[in-house]
């Protein structure tokens, strides 16, 4: 976990440039804090501890404003910019080096069962209020804009924006 947290720290200070410190970022990103608490969360997920891996989420949660499902599974340097309102369902998958910003949902559209949730593949960005809905798959190096609705899959090395959104 620690390896982890050293790599999303590099990963906050190479792409934002608000970042003045380690110590900063450690002490002041929620993003930090909610990540640790669901690598704790999933640990126990992944255990068959139900109850302990969403108390923990759910502490988080009510603790940074940014909700994660201990089932989700996400990669290394993974980073949530402000991040209040972000919201990540059970069966989502996140590649590494992804970033997101804030009002960002990832969830299902309430008509799967089984894998509902979006993959996010390597380097995605996802803009502020995005939501990607559905068992779909956004192509590494893809950005998704500010607020657009995405439905469907976004192709590697693309931008996907609008309500709905479209590949440009």
């Amino acid at each position: 976990m620690f390896k982890d947290i050293r790599l999303q720290v590099e990963h906050i200070k190479n792409s934002d440039p608000a970042a003045k410190s380690t110590l900063s970022i450690i002490l002041l990103y929620p993003s930090i804090r909610a990540i640790s608490s669901y690598r704790i969360a999933h640990f126990f997920h992944e255990r068959n501890f139900l109850l302990i891996a969403r108390y923990i989420s759910q502490r988080a949660r009510h603790k940074t404003g940014i909700e994660i499902h201990p089932g989700a599974i996400i990669g290394s340097a993974f980073f949530i910019d402000h991040g209040m309102g972000v919201v990540i369902g059970e069966t989502t998958v996140i590649g590494n080096h992804v970033r997101l910003y804030h009002g960002v949902t990832l969830g299902g559209t309430g008509k799967e069962c089984g894998k509902r949730h979006p993959t996010l593949e390597d380097n995605v960005v996802i803009g502020a209020g995005a939501k990607v809905l559905g068992n779909i798959v956004i192509g590494k190096n893809s950005i998704v804009g500010a607020n657009a609705v995405v439905l469907k899959n976004v192709p590697a090395n693309t931008r996907a924006v609008g309500v709905p959104a479209k590949v440009k």
